[in-house]
């Protein structure tokens, strides 16, 4: 009696299947992969290339400010207040980077083994 009530649609007929599924139906996953590659590189690494940059963005501005003052016709005053902001942007930057690693650091002390 209640078997006549329910309409019978083939639901799993009208599924479409993209490339983020899980294989079904021949279709490669997309998703089976790792985020990260093997060769990446470790904390250690990543933090000198971070301050190897900040360095040169630091001294960009006063190299700039010598060619300027010295009568290089290359560099106008305006290359040089570009490279100031970029620097104080750069200070700004490392200031919150060192302030989230002593947090980390100080988060992972607190555990207690």
């Amino acid at each position: 009696m209640y078997n006549s009530f329910y309409p019978n649609y083939d639901l799993a007929g009208r599924i479409q299947h993209t490339k983020l599924d899980t294989g079904l139906n021949g279709v490669q996953p997309a998703r089976m992969n790792r985020v990260e590659s093997a060769g990446s590189p470790d904390f250690k690494q990543v933090m000198s290339g971070l301050m190897e940059n900040f360095n040169a963005e630091l001294n960009a501005p006063d190299n700039l400010l010598k060619d300027a003052m010295s009568g290089n016709g290359n560099v106008d005053i305006h290359d040089v207040m570009t490279a100031m902001a970029k620097s104080e942007i750069s200070v700004n930057v490392a200031t919150q980077l060192v302030g989230k690693v002593i947090q980390a650091y100080d988060k992972v002390m607190q555990i207690q083994v």
